[in-house]
């Protein structure tokens, strides 16, 4: 059962949560799922920026507990193994070459909000609700305060995750978890004039570079950081991009990228 659409136009592939019957809740297959089409948008030459997206009222209602509740007899040894697989669709959003934007057009709770997370740029609807309420169901949200805490710093995360209240669009914008709050009726047209805005203006190496340095960047030390920082700045540099788009900005002439 296919659980997620992936599609591509005008450079940019969209990819569509589709067990809207289930609040687009996470199992095992559904995170298969999201990994293949990432993976595949990696590839695609055709895309150049990637959108997250949801059918139906919620966005993700986080994990299906019934898989969960199923999962409960299982060895520590196969509980661990099922929580890499989340781990590695996480840590694969995060690190992905090329940009993530969240559409997210309802309630975006536990692992919903944890998508919303590891994205780069999240526009939501300002009726979506977020919040990680791992806490009030006797679990805890484990692998995304990982990237929360990056993303946020230690008292926000703190708030969100050891309270589990939920919270509005607008309060998750102020607490920088997500970039925007719209109108129901202009998130797609704000997140496709985003993303289009990033597939003509920016070159795609350079988003990919920036991306991966601002990642590796926060494990090292000053030192560290700055001699990374320089290396790349020289590879980038000797880069076809680089040149192409020096070139036109010397010349007077608009960078087709």
């Amino acid at each position: 059962m296919n659980f997620v659409r992936y599609e591509v136009a005008n450079r940019i592939a969209t990819i569509t949560l589709t067990r809207a019957e289930k609040r687009n809740a996470l199992n095992a297959e559904v995170v298969t799922q999201l990994k293949a089409a990432f993976s595949q948008a990696e590839t695609d030459e055709n895309a150049k920026v990637i959108v997250l997206a949801a059918e139906g009222e919620a966005f993700c209602a986080g994990a299906d507990l019934a898989y969960l509740q199923s999962l409960q007899s299982n060895s520590f040894e196969e509980n661990l193994a099922d929580s890499n697989h989340l781990r590695s669709l996480f840590e694969q959003i995060y690190l992905h070459p090329k940009v993530v934007i969240a559409k997210i057009q309802g309630h975006a709770i536990a692992g919903g909000s944890g998508l919303a997370t590891v994205c780069d740029f999240s526009f939501a609807a300002n009726v979506a609700k977020f919040g990680y309420t791992e806490v009030r169901i006797g679990f805890i949200p484990a692998i995304v305060k990982v990237f929360l805490l990056r993303k946020i710093g230690e008292g926000k995360a703190k708030s969100l995750l050891l309270t589990g209240e939920l919270i509005s669009a607008e309060e998750a914008e102020k607490l920088g978890l997500i970039n925007h709050a719209v109108d129901p009726m202009e998130l797609e047209e704000r997140v496709a004039q985003f993303a289009q805005t990033l597939v003509e203006k920016n070159s795609g190496q350079s988003m990919t570079f920036t991306k991966q340095m601002i990642a590796g960047v926060q494990n090292m030390s000053l030192t560290e950081g700055l001699d990374y920082a320089a290396e790349m700045n020289a590879k980038a540099r000797a880069s076809e991009d680089c040149q192409k788009g020096i070139a036109a900005f010397l010349n007077k002439e608009k960078v087709v990228w």
